[in-house]
């Protein structure tokens, strides 16, 4: 043994895999089978799916994203129809309808007192205009709960609130120039319808009861306003029976919104039922009457001859009454007094006769004389 040369290094054992049995080369190949494509992985499915979602998502967001600088668009430029309908042309006939009730106790007419209720008309339009455009704007959010109103302009979005605003100053401007323009300290009533609608916007229209009596005495400041102008005496019966009368609407209007769209609309109908409503209508419906017969023998300017005229006329107004009583109660209608009563053929012709009547009875004075 030699002692010199070094010993072996030591084995290391590596595992080594088995080798593959060798293939079979006289078995027949299996056939390729091409599944259909519903049984194909779910990756695949997956991926095509998640492609065609990713696409879809693109074009939605596109079209969202042109919608909405569409709609962006259209809030910054108002078209001057819908700044328009958001004064409400269509109620500035209640102008038309009370203010000019002043001439009835002013004789002769001449065109000095035509022109200065022209004026008061025109005073009292751009108030309630400026007042429409202010209840729009505190009333947006709850207007787009409403059925109806969730279609104003400032509520569905084609009125910007900004355009809102500016709208607001200009209406203010031009009433400005209407005041100090017209004559000194004669437009006081305007100056308190203003008053009071504020307080109605800024909280008391939320008050059951106040809201309404507030509203009805706006119609009897316009009626003031009218005969303020003309130098009219004031007739007490008058005033009274245009407050009963719009009182009447005003409460028929609230019990159409009861029916259309429950309390949740309007927090001053949480104290009505519709059982009080119904009792208050009918009230103010019969007081509404009274006063008008009690004006036509009491206060009204009208020759000695005109008593069946005037005996004639008021069966016409008790008609229209419960025309409208009819309409409200029976038809469940009301939510616009305006439409209602110009556009029920009824209430048309009878208004018609009514109106015919009333002249002749103002007009025979001037005849026999």
């Amino acid at each position: 043994m030699d002692i010199t040369r070094s010993s072996p290094a030591p084995v290391r054992v590596v595992a080594v895999p088995p080798e593959p049995e060798p293939a079979d080369l006289t078995a027949l190949p299996e056939p390729i089978t091409v599944e259909p494509l519903e049984t194909l992985p779910a990756t695949a499915t997956t991926a095509t799916t998640a492609t065609t979602a990713t696409t879809s998502a693109l074009t939605a967001t596109a079209t969202t994203s042109a919608t909405t600088t569409d709609v962006r668009g259209r809030r910054n430029r108002p078209r001057p129809r819908d700044l328009l309908a958001l004064l409400r042309p269509g109620q500035w006939v209640k102008n038309l309808a009370v203010v000019p009730l002043a001439l009835l106790d002013t004789h002769p007419w001449g065109a000095a007192a035509f022109l200065r209720t022209g004026w008061a008309v025109l005073g009292f339009t751009l108030a309630s205009a400026l007042v429409y455009v202010v209840n729009d704007l505190a009333d947006r959010e709850r207007d787009r709960l409403h059925p109806v109103k969730r279609h104003r302009p400032i509520a569905s979005g084609r009125v910007s609130t900004l355009a809102a605003v500016v709208l607001t100053g200009a209406l203010a401007l031009a009433l400005t120039g209407w005041a100090v323009a017209g004559p000194a300290w004669q437009w006081w009533p305007t100056a308190l319808y203003l008053a009071l609608s504020l307080a109605y916007s800024q909280g008391l229209k939320h008050v059951p009861l106040v809201d309404a009596f507030i509203v009805a005495t706006g119609f009897v400041l316009r009626l003031v306003q009218g005969a303020l102008l003309i130098g009219a005496r004031m007739s007490e019966w008058l005033a009274l029976c245009v407050f009963s009368l719009c009182l009447m609407l005003a409460l028929g209007k609230r019990r159409h919104e009861m029916t259309a769209a429950g309390r949740a609309h309007r927090p001053a109908l949480r104290g009505y039922t519709l059982a009080f409503l119904d009792h208050l209508v009918v009230l103010v419906a019969v007081l509404t009457a009274v006063s008008y017969v009690l004006y036509l023998r009491d206060d009204a300017s009208l020759a000695a001859g005109a008593s069946l005229v005037t005996l004639l006329s008021a069966p016409c107004a008790v008609f229209g009454l419960a025309r409208y009583l009819q309409l409200l109660l029976v038809e469940e209608g009301g939510g616009n007094p305006v439409h209602v009563l110009f556009r029920d053929r009824a209430t048309l012709v009878n208004a018609a006769l009514w109106a015919v009547l009333v002249a002749l009875a103002l007009l025979l004075p001037q005849a026999s004389a």
